[in-house]
């Protein structure tokens, strides 16, 4: 098994059972099992003072640079506190073989390897930017969660993926491929926090029209720019029926923006909403607006700017909605309960 650079050592390539292989007609170079992807992944793009990555270049509009692994360490303690420090919602006992699709910097998945020490975790990303003190149960592999899954069929038995809105083009088909290599009886859960927020249905007041503005452009991105929608969370519920999953649950959580609400936990959560915003907001718009809106670099930082005095105004009470779906793959002549069960933890709007 070749192994990447030192620095790297802890991300290797389609190793065991997975082989990736780009269609003749794609500009991307094929990486076949073994082969070592440090020549080519390691050479990013730097762009107005933020680093992407180079595999499959501009696909993604996120940073992937020290700034950006900080922020996903503030979101990743997010779902912590909002799952009660549970790192999933499916019922799964003792998972074996679990992917987690658009791993990050992996931190999910190093604390899925440490829990389940038996399973074998294998995690993916378009970026090398993983702990390289992961447990010995856990591979990463530089992968792209649109393309065709070339795991065998039926190679799971638990498939995660958490926050990729804004990433992915063909929504029901990723949910196809999940289901095709799940085992029967396995589990797909996905997770997503919405760009909207309750600023979209309250007023007309500065901070009201900075939120608005901001998710109708983002919004307007995805549908009519780039087709990578980010209203996901909308149809996380009919995409997972769709596939053919049964015993579907939908999780309805809120994320405070801000430590507003009355009750305790709420509070906490809002503490750390806020943290999303501020830390995460110049990342999520650098490349979108410059690249697709034509935004000079400046006019994006005087925005970021004027909306970070927004998210840190603790008179300003705003809130998005966060919410987690899971389905199991039916058993051989397994019948399809009708309905989705929904569950809701969501105790905002009261000060």
């Amino acid at each position: 098994m070749e192994k990447m650079r030192p620095e790297d050592a802890n991300i290797i390539v389609d190793s065991t059972y997975s082989r990736y292989h780009e269609s003749d007609d794609d500009d991307s170079q094929s990486y076949i099992s073994g082969q070592s992807l440090a020549s080519s992944v390691t050479r990013y793009r730097y762009e107005n003072g933020r680093r992407y990555h180079a595999y499959r270049d501009g696909s993604y509009y996120a940073p992937n640079d020290d700034t950006y692994s900080h922020y996903e360490t503030i979101v990743h303690h997010l779902w912590l506190l909002t799952f009660d420090d549970k790192l999933y919602l499916a019922p799964i006992a003792s998972p074996q073989r679990i992917l987690d699709v658009g791993t990050g910097t992996g931190l999910w998945a190093v604390d899925m390897a440490d829990a389940h020490p038996d399973a074998s975790i294998l995690a993916t990303d378009l970026s090398p930017t993983q702990s390289t003190t992961a447990p010995p149960n856990i591979r990463f592999e530089i992968d792209d969660a649109a393309s065709e899954w070339t795991y065998p069929p039926e190679a799971f038995d638990y498939i995660h993926l958490r926050g990729l809105t804004g990433c992915i083009r063909d929504w029901p088909s990723l949910y196809s491929q999940a289901y095709a290599h799940l085992q029967p009886g396995g589990y797909f859960e996905h997770a997503e926090f919405s760009v909207t927020t309750s600023a979209d249905t309250e007023g007309s007041s500065h901070a009201d029209k900075i939120y608005t503005t901001f998710s109708t452009t983002i919004l307007a991105i995805g549908a009519e720019k780039t087709g990578q929608r980010f209203d996901t969370i909308e149809h996380m519920e009919t995409w997972m029926r769709g596939a053919g999953f049964v015993d579907v649950v939908e999780h309805h959580f809120v994320w405070p923006i801000g430590p507003w609400p009355k009750d305790p936990k709420l509070k906490e959560l809002g503490r750390w909403g806020e943290r999303n915003w501020v830390d995460g907001l110049e990342g999520w718009v650098m490349a979108l607006y410059t690249r697709i809106l034509g935004w000079s670099y400046q006019e994006v930082v005087e925005f970021v700017k004027e909306f970070r005095k927004v998210i840190k105004n603790r008179k300003n009470h705003y809130f998005q909605d966060v919410r987690v779906v899971y389905g199991r793959k039916p058993r051989e002549g397994e019948v399809e309960t009708a309905g989705v069960k929904v569950e809701t933890d969501r105790e905002t709007a009261s000060t």
